[in-house]
């Protein structure tokens, strides 16, 4: 089988929802788009928009395993599955396989609870008889048992399990480590100012061309002063406390002011002898 993620989503959905809410079967597209982005029952929660439901219902009506069942004068276009055509199954075999397809990888123990809504399992046992039926059919596979864990988990092979989730146009991306402000997990690598004894150090000057490394804040540059130092002095600025720390003063602004200074003082002199004195 190659069912792709949204296909085997659409399908999971419509089994689902035929054994549990079988007077709302068949479902219109808004009912199957609400029940595809469940955020509850499902792994991984997703964000389909119509078009993405829109074109998984129409492979899947290619391979002739769903297809319209709204009647000529319905307002609403509704959808059904072809399951029990397509893949002959008793009722266990299929609440087993829904619920791989919609919720992922699982153990016996989570498919019998979770299973139980749509086909009640009396035993362990019996759940497991079902699911060697359908690895037997090639529709499911045992994992490897992980470390630490005791129950073997199952997963279902109608499409890759392992190939990426696709995405459609409205997507969220909501995977992230927690919620805002959350501490990190156990065994994370804390931020390196969080170590124990960590001091972070101060990122030496760079070199530039003509100026040489010290202990002291880096020369700036022609023309330009570093605005956390203290403000450049211009025309009618000076600092008015000691808060503004010692100027640094562009020279040929000074150069410039002493010129005007001269030149005012020259136009007074000529003033007063005009003046008479």
């Amino acid at each position: 089988m190659d069912l792709d993620h949204a296909e085997i989503r659409v399908l999971g959905c419509l089994l689902e929802k035929q054994r549990t809410t079988p007077d709302a079967y068949p479902l219109s597209l808004n009912a199957l788009r609400l029940a595809c982005n469940q955020a509850t029952n499902r792994d991984p929660v997703v964000e389909y928009d119509d078009a993405t439901i829109r074109a998984a219902l129409h492979r899947l009506g290619r391979r002739r395993w769903t297809r319209l069942a709204s009647g000529a004068g319905s307002r609403t276009a509704k959808y059904r599955h072809l399951l029990d055509d397509a893949l002959p199954l008793d009722r266990g075999e299929h609440a087993v396989l829904c619920v791989l397809m919609l919720r992922g990888p699982q153990t016996p123990g989570e498919l019998k609870q979770r299973s139980d809504r749509m086909h009640p399992f009396a035993d362990l046992a019996g759940l497991r008889v079902t699911l060697d039926r359908l690895i037997d059919r090639g529709l499911a596979r045992r994992l490897d048992r992980r470390p630490g864990h005791k129950e073997e988990r199952y997963v279902q092979l109608l499409g890759d399990p392992d190939a990426d989730e696709p995405r459609s146009a409205s997507a969220v991306d909501a995977r992230v480590d927690g919620p805002t402000g959350q501490q990190p997990s156990a065994g994370r690598d804390p931020a390196p100012a969080a170590r124990a004894g960590y001091q972070p150090t101060q990122a030496a000057p760079t070199a530039h061309a003509g100026h040489e490394l010290t202990d002291e804040a880096p020369t700036p540059h022609a023309g330009h002063e570093p605005a956390d130092r203290c403000p450049t002095l211009h025309a009618g600025h000076e600092p008015t406390s000691a808060a503004d720390g010692p100027a640094l003063v562009d020279m040929a602004l000074v150069a410039d002011l002493s010129a005007r200074l001269e030149r005012l003082e020259r136009e007074v002199a000529d003033l007063r002898e005009a003046l008479g004195g």
